[in-house]
């Protein structure tokens, strides 16, 4: 590894501090050195507070280091526009920074680029590319969001090693391993939003809350339930603000949700079903980087089937189950060429489990 790799991965290992608070914003880390010594760093705080950027700044102040002349190692493109917090590569021309070395190029339109050239304009170094897939697939959802104007999915399912979710009677409690199950609630802790079906609702009565690693916030719970079939006292309704999405407008019925602090979103389409393509659309208006869902066999086919889907989060148990239900409740096919195509992205063993990323071609 370069001295910029090297800097440039602390810079990687603040971000991930970020990880679960700092949404919509990218999770951001920053280091500055001189003389090879890290003299300030920090990572993004929750929206509304500091960016990266800002918190190393602060930091080499308050340890009494000049950063006049340092480098400064960021894990994105310095922002050049005001939103909640006035542009940090402005910040950087003002502390007299020498040199700005960013992992990658801003993908915010009200950016890309500008705060790269604020920052020459002022006689700054640039340099980018250094570590920039690690810090892509870091901030995945936001670069999603920005270029495709909707987040990335991911569709988690637990499942035997013959892809079995659980028995025909409904015991899946439990088929993968303690650690997996708290993995899995880690890769919740990062998403914008939840996403299950009615079905899931009905059958297992879940919270769909993070709970195995501490967060500051949770992510939007967010349900399809085409019929508006949901009971009231579910308990997926209980704590925050829930999302469901029908494909009848009833009245009465969602003033009773309502009261339970759930918003109904009526979005069928023309086969009387929710309109999928249109509530992952819709999740990223509301600034959702990265959707998790957590479904049923029909639901998780549906959303493949209508494309909805980037990426699969699979947990195989070392275990065979027969006869079960399946993770996908997908038609048979009569050519092989119609089948979905991914490829494996990371395969790694957690605790006695095994965890497959495979995203769609």
């Amino acid at each position: 590894m370069t001295q910029a790799d090297v800097f440039m991965a602390q810079a990687l290992q603040l971000a991930e501090q970020a990880l679960f608070t700092s949404a919509p914003n990218p999770a951001i880390g920053c280091v500055i050195v001189r003389d090879q010594q890290i003299i300030g760093q920090g990572y993004t705080q929750a929206p509304g507070g500091n960016h990266a950027e800002i918190e190393a700044l602060s930091d080499a102040q308050a340890k009494g280091h000049d950063v006049r002349g340092a480098t400064v190692y960021v894990t994105l493109e310095p922002c050049s526009h005001f939103g909640r917090t006035p542009p940090c590569a402005d910040a950087l021309v003002r502390a007299g920074v020498g040199k700005v070395v960013a992992a990658m190029l801003d993908p915010n339109p009200q950016v890309a680029g500008q705060g790269f050239a604020r920052l020459q304009a002022a006689g700054i170094i640039v340099e980018s590319g250094v570590l920039a897939e690690q810090a892509y697939e870091m901030n995945i959802g936001f670069f999603s969001r920005m270029q495709r104007g909707k987040p990335w999915v991911r569709l988690k399912v637990a499942a035997s090693l013959d892809g079995k979710t659980a028995l025909y009677n409904g015991q899946s409690q439990w088929i993968t391993s303690p650690a997996a199950r708290d993995d899995g609630h880690l890769w919740r802790a990062r998403a914008g939003a939840i996403l299950t079906g009615i079905g899931t609702v009905k059958e297992d009565n879940p919270q769909l809350t993070v709970r195995a690693v501490p967060v500051a916030r949770q992510p939007l719970r967010v349900i399809i339930d085409s019929k508006l079939s949901i009971a009231p006292l579910a308990r997926i309704l209980d704590g925050d603000a829930t999302l469901i999405f029908s494909a009848i407008d009833n009245a009465e019925k969602k003033a009773i949700l309502q009261a339970r602090g759930a918003e109904v979103i009526v979005l069928p389409n023309a086969q009387g079903k929710v309109d999928l393509p249109q509530v992952i659309q819709e999740l990223g208006r509301r600034q959702m980087n990265e959707v998790h869902i957590e479904a049923g066999a029909k639901l998780n086919a549906s959303l493949i089937q209508e494309g909805c889907v980037d990426e699969l989060l699979v947990y195989l148990a070392p275990s065979i189950l027969g006869d079960a239900r399946g993770m996908f409740a997908l038609p048979e096919l009569e050519n092989l060429q119609d089948k979905f195509s991914l490829k494996f992205h990371q395969i790694k063993q957690v605790g006695e489990d095994i965890r497959i990323l495979a995203r769609f071609l």
